[in-house]
């Protein structure tokens, strides 16, 4: 519950920010490309500039989601083995209790007569 409060009290002000700024900005903008010739037309983009303002915020996103995909990865692998090794306890316990089951049923018999 905290956890959802806390995200619409920093989500919503960034929103509205966001918003205003779009609003705001609607004028349309040049980013050149090339550095070296700003004036050339063939790497030049011309857009509102609320464009790259989202465009940039939907980046930041993605690598930020990315980096933090990338950095728990060993987290992941340690849960697979984890899960992995827990299913082969299982299944050798299960095997172990079936076993049980059945020396207890031939009345306490080992298997090589005893």
């Amino acid at each position: 519950m905290l956890k959802r409060i806390v995200n619409v009290a920093i989500l919503a002000p960034v929103g509205i920010v966001l918003i205003v700024l779009s609003v705001a900005n609607r004028q349309p903008v040049t980013l050149a490309l090339n550095p070296f010739r700003p004036e050339d037309g063939v790497l030049s983009v011309t857009a509102p500039f609320f464009v790259y303002l989202f465009s940039a915020v939907i980046l930041g996103l993605l690598l930020g989601s990315a980096a933090t995909w990338l950095s728990q990865g060993k987290h992941r692998k340690r849960a697979r083995n984890e899960a992995s090794e827990a299913v082969k306890w299982h299944s050798e316990a299960e095997k172990q209790k079936a076993r049980a089951e059945t020396l207890a049923g031939n009345g306490g018999l080992l298997s090589d007569g005893r």
